[in-house]
């Protein structure tokens, strides 16, 4: 009976923690596979995405590994639980194979960058 009492005790005495405080990305899909393309198409895809914190979210910068990669996202602050897009746009002109690229999204929502990736295999034409 003892033992009943101290976990009563010891679960009205827990303290609930809050959730945490800031800006947070929620994405639909982190990754993208678009079909076989033929080369010297521009792909373009929208990878869309919610602020799940509690304070606007800021981008502030991207990075990419070739300038075949470009992006385009919100220059404004996204409000708590409003949406946003990062749109993408890739030149397959000079490229071949399978191609996989990685974006690296620098904002207020924590110390690490969010991280998008997308694949695709160019084909001759």
């Amino acid at each position: 009976m003892e033992l009943f009492f101290a976990i009563i005790i010891a679960l009205n005495s827990a303290t609930v923690c809050p959730p945490a405080e800031g800006a947070e990305f929620f994405f639909k899909e982190h990754r993208h596979k678009f079909p076989d393309t033929k080369e010297g198409v521009l792909l373009e895809h929208d990878f869309v995405f919610r602020n799940e914190g509690t304070t606007p979210l800021i981008i502030k910068e991207y990075r990419v590994a070739c300038s075949c990669t470009k992006v385009d996202f919100p220059k404004g602050p996204i409000s708590p639980q409003q949406e946003g897009k990062i749109h993408l746009s890739f030149d397959t002109k000079g490229k071949y194979r399978f191609q996989s690229r990685k974006i690296q999204l620098f904002s207020n929502a924590g110390t690490k960058p969010e991280t998008l990736s997308f694949k695709v295999n160019v084909v001759n034409n």
